[in-house]
C-alpha cells in the first residue's frame, strides 16, 4: 500500500516511519477474521485493515476527524493481526504513531483529555497507585457491589527468600502489579531462589511507559523508559543477568525500548542493551530447567489464559502451557485462545462496554471444561477477568510457587 505524504509531513520522521510501515499491507483481509473489534461490531473501521486505511488517509490529507479518533481508540492493541498477517504488518507500532498524530489532529473534548490525564498519571505512579489502592481496600465494604468488586482485596506476598545468590537478576516491580497482586512478584522470587538466582527488585524504577505510549503521550511514555534505564543501569553494569517481568503487558514494552529509543543518542545503545536483556519470568524458568525443581501439581484444574501480549506481542504462546504440561498439571480444554479478554491497559476503562463483552466471551471459552483455576501471566488480565469470574484468577507463577512447597513437604 503507498502512502503520498502530505506536504505538512514532508519531513517529518514520524510520518515517514508511519508509510513505510503501511507499504507492508497487502490488503488481503486475513486480519479481519482474528480481530475482536471488527468481529464485535462488523465495521471495516474497527479492522486493522480500516484503521490502516484512516492512518493513510490523516498523512495523506494532513488532518483527520473525530471517526479516525474513535476508531484508532476502539482498537485493543492485541496484536492478533500480526500473528495473522502474511506480510509481517508491524500493525502495532503503526496504530501508537497513529494515536499520537491523532491527538494534534483531532484535538479531545476537555473532558477526555482530563479523565485520560488521570488515568495516565495514576497508573504509571506506582506510589500513587498504591495509596489509592489502600484507601479503596479500606472503603471497599462500604462500596456498591459493582465498585467493590473492581478493587482487589489486599494480598499478602508471603516469605522472601533468605538466601543470597552469586547470580542475581532485576525485577520489574509493576506499576499496578506491585501494589494490587504482590504475590505475583515474591513468588517469583522464591522460584528462582531455588534455582540459585536471587531476585531483586529495581529500586527507583518507574513505569514501563506502555500506560502513556498507547494513550498517545509518547513523550512521556518515553521519558518513563529513560527513567527505567537509569535506575537500573548501574545493576546492569554490576552484573545483574536479566530485568524479569511476571506482567507479559510490560514485558512486550520493555522489548521495544531499543526500537522505541533508537533515535536518542544517549539512550540507544543502553535502551538495545536492556530491551536484550529482558527476560519473561517464564523464559527464565524454561531456560534454567524447571525439571530442576520439585514439583507437586495437586489436583486442580487449570484452564490457561494465554495474555495477547504474550502470544502475539513476545511469541510465546505455548511457554508456559508447555511448562506446566511437562510438571504434570492437569490442564482444562478452553476454546479460542487467540480471542483478547478485554482488558488492554485502560481499555477496560474507556471502551467499557466493549470490554464487558470481550471479557463475558473470553470467560466461556476459558470454563468449558470447568476448571478449578483460570492462571494467566499479566496483571491487566488477572484483575479484569477476576472481577467477575466464579473461577478463581491467578498468576500462574504463584500456582506454580506453591506447587514446588508442595513438592518439597513431599520429600521431607
Amino acid at each position: 500500500m503507498h502512502v503520498e505524504l502530505h506536504p505538512r509531513f514532508q519531513h517529518d520522521p514520524t510520518a515517514t516511519e508511519a508509510s513505510e510501515l503501511i507499504s507492508a499491507c497487502v490488503h488481503c483481509g486475513f486480519c479481519l477474521a482474528t480481530c475482536p473489534t471488527y468481529l464485535d461490531s462488523g465495521d471495516e473501521r474497527d479492522s486493522p485493515r480500516g484503521r490502516i486505511y484512516l492512518v493513510k488517509q490523516l498523512l495523506e490529507e494532513g488532518d483527520a476527524g473525530t471517526a479516525t479518533r474513535r476508531h484508532l481508540d476502539r482498537c485493543l492493541t492485541c496484536r492478533s493481526c500480526e500473528t495473522t498477517c502474511p506480510s509481517g504488518m508491524q500493525y502495532g507500532s503503526l496504530v501508537d504513531i497513529g494515536r499520537g498524530m491523532i491527538e494534534t489532529a483531532a484535538p479531545r473534548p476537555w473532558a477526555e483529555r482530563a479523565l485520560r490525564s488521570v488515568l495516565r498519571n495514576v497508573f504509571s505512579r506506582p506510589a500513587l497507585f498504591r495509596g489509592l489502592l489502600r484507601c479503596g481496600q479500606w472503603l471497599r465494604p462500604l462500596l456498591p457491589a459493582f465498585l467493590a468488586a473492581r478493587i482487589p482485596p489486599r494480598q499478602a506476598p508471603g516469605a522472601a527468600p533468605s538466601g543470597r545468590h552469586p547470580r542475581r537478576m532485576l525485577v520489574l516491580e509493576g506499576c499496578v502489579q506491585g501494589a494490587a497482586t504482590p504475590a505475583t512478584n515474591a513468588a517469583a522470587a522464591r522460584v528462582l531462589d531455588r534455582l540459585g538466582i536471587s531476585l531483586a527488585p529495581a529500586r527507583r524504577g518507574a513505569c514501563c511507559g506502555a500506560v502513556n505510549y498507547h494513550l498517545g503521550a509518547h513523550t512521556q511514555g518515553l521519558d518513563n523508559m529513560r527513567r527505567n534505564i537509569d535506575a537500573w543501569w548501574p545493576q546492569v553494569e554490576a552484573g545483574a543477568e536479566a530485568i524479569v517481568s511476571c506482567a507479559t503487558g510490560c514485558a512486550s514494552m520493555i522489548a521495544d525500548y531499543g526500537k522505541l529509543l533508537a533515535d536518542d543518542p544517549d539512550y540507544a545503545a543502553k535502551a538495545a542493551r536492556i530491551a536484550a536483556l529482558h527476560r519473561d519470568i517464564g523464559e527464565v524458568i524454561v531456560a534454567e530447567g524447571a525439571h530442576k525443581l520439585a514439583i507437586e501439581p495437586g489436583a486442580s484444574r487449570i484452564a490457561m489464559h494465554i495474555p495477547c501480549s504474550q502470544q502475539h506481542a513476545l511469541g510465546q504462546g505455548e511457554l508456559v502451557v508447555s511448562l506446566f504440561r511437562a510438571a504434570g498439571f492437569d490442564l482444562a480444554s478452553t476454546a479460542d485462545p487467540h480471542l483478547c479478554c478485554g482488558s488492554a491497559g485502560t481499555y477496560s476503562i474507556l471502551q467499557r462496554e466493549r470490554s464487558d463483552r470481550f471479557r463475558a466471551r473470553k470467560l466461556e471459552a476459558l470454563t468449558v471444561d470447568r476448571p478449578d483455576i483460570i492462571a494467566t501471566a499479566n496483571i491487566g488480565c488477572q484483575l479484569h477477568l477476576g472481577e467477575c469470574s466464579e473461577v478463581p484468577v491467578r498468576h500462574w507463577i504463584e500456582l506454580l510457587d506453591e506447587a514446588i512447597a508442595a513438592g518439597e513437604e513431599q520429600l521431607n
